[in-house]
């Protein structure tokens, strides 16, 4: 500051109005080169590198990938459905013809006992005939060997001791009166015999040769079931593969399209920061205007004794914030129901459920069978006090044995996907006739009329 040369300050400036003035020309030019800084370098360091942009051509081919894959997967998705639905009908007929199976073999054991039967009988009754023959024969020669004028008094007169003479008046008994009529009722019998083990043979014969058959139409239904688990297999193979593709088609476009979206959200951030800096800018440039004419006031009033300057702040916002004599065998969702399909019979009720879901008696009795059965991989059979048989199919694992008796409600399996399965459930059949193969009612009307629901059917 100048001073006057004795060494006092000038009058007419107070210190307080002088140290004022300095105050705001070193504001001032803080201001001002502010304001310069951000109208200049703040923009350029605020905005990151632009990223990667992709073209139109770019996504416009990855959509029109995307809906190729798409379109094929939907062809082939058709295609599993239908593989799906002839697996599901070769299937049902395998296990038909399993049921027919199980029936001619049921059938041929019992005709093959039946033959068994008569071949012992004819047996019985040729021995019958040779042992009269024989008793005939030796009095025959005994009267050779005593003459031929041997006399019934004779012969007996002739007895060695009170043995033989008893001995020789039976036989003389039997062969003076009964001789003739049992021999041929013997030869009778003996005929008979033979013709019945005859027919018996007969009927094995045609039940082996029904049987053969039912084993040849099962084989021919399992390879064609098998045949169509590799189609249905490849299908969905390729429909993994093509799930795969478009899988890989939606992430390409969805990154082409988020490069897309980063790129103009750059383009955002850049116009605003740009804009906010241009406005800080506009904001410096008026707060120096404004201290430039306090400056030029403070000048020409050198009178003026000073003052202070006052600043505002912003404030902020707040915010405020069955039991019964009849049960249900299994729980899940009915599947497929009883009726003809494809002309083929489901002779029961499909209830689909995960592995391992327990299987209950739908009504006490008698374990009938258990263990591998053809079409059902394995099955219980139990015959009800009723006398109905209830069959449970494509069990994954049987807790009951042959011969044991149960009570309904109680456990007696769980649920599989063993047999000419397509899926884990339950094939519950109902077969009032007591016939372990055949005679299946519609088992869902059947505990209908017994106080039991099965929905979907």
């Amino acid at each position: 500051m100048p001073q006057s040369r004795s060494g006092r300050r000038p009058p007419g400036r107070p210190a307080a109005a002088r140290t004022h003035r300095r105050s705001v020309r070193a504001a001032l030019a803080g201001l001002l080169t502010g304001a310069v800084l951000l109208g200049t370098a703040g923009p350029a360091l605020a905005v990151p590198e632009p990223p990667p942009n992709p073209t139109d051509e770019q996504l416009a081919g990855a959509e029109a990938e995307k809906e190729a894959a798409a379109a094929e997967v939907g062809r082939l998705q058709a295609e599993v459905a239908l593989a799906q639905t002839e697996l599901e009908r070769l299937g049902l007929q395998a296990e038909a013809a399993g049921t027919a199976y199980m029936a001619a073999e049921e059938a041929l054991q019992m005709a093959q006992a039946a033959a068994d039967q008569a071949a012992a009988d004819l047996e019985a009754a040729t021995a019958a005939v040779d042992a009269a023959i024989g008793r005939i024969g030796g009095y025959a020669r005994d009267s050779y060997v005593n003459g031929s004028t041997l006399t019934t008094a004779a012969a007996l007169l002739d007895s060695a001791g009170p043995g033989e003479l008893v001995q020789r008046a039976a036989m003389l008994e039997y062969v003076g009166e009964i001789q003739v009529d049992a021999l041929e009722e013997l030869e009778i019998a003996r005929v008979r015999q033979a013709n019945a083990e005859s027919s018996a043979r007969v009927t094995r014969d045609q039940m082996a040769e029904a049987e053969e058959q039912a084993a040849a139409a099962k084989a021919t239904a399992d390879a064609q079931v098998a045949a169509q688990q590799d189609a249905v297999a490849a299908a969905e193979a390729d429909k993994a593969a093509l799930d795969q593709q478009l899988q890989d088609a939606q992430i390409r476009l969805l990154e082409l399209q988020g490069a897309r979206d980063a790129y103009a959200q750059w383009q955002q951030q850049k116009a605003a920061e740009e804009a906010a800096a241009a406005a800080a800018a506009a904001r410096a440039a008026e707060e120096a205007a404004a201290l430039a004419a306090a400056a030029r006031r403070a000048a020409a009033s050198e009178s003026s004794s000073g003052g202070s300057a006052a600043g505002t702040s912003a404030g902020s916002a707040g915010s405020s914030g069955g039991s019964g004599a009849y049960v249900k065998p299994t729980s899940g969702r009915t599947s497929s129901c009883f009726g003809f399909r494809w002309g083929t019979l489901h002779g029961g009720v499909d209830i689909a459920a995960p592995i391992g879901t327990p299987i209950y008696a739908a009504a006490s009795g008698t374990v009938a069978r258990t263990g591998p059965a053809t079409g059902f991989g394995l099955a219980v059979y139990i015959r009800g006090d009723d006398g109905a048989v209830t069959v449970y199919g494509h069990v994954n694992a049987e807790y009951v044995r042959k011969g044991e008796r149960v009570t309904a409600g109680e456990l007696i399996a769980e649920v599989g996907n063993r047999g000419q399965s397509t899926g884990p459930h339950l094939h519950f059949e109902v077969h009032p006739s007591g016939s372990l193969h055949g005679g299946q009612v519609d088992p869902v009307a059947w505990l209908r009329g017994r106080g039991v629901s099965i929905g979907g059917c």
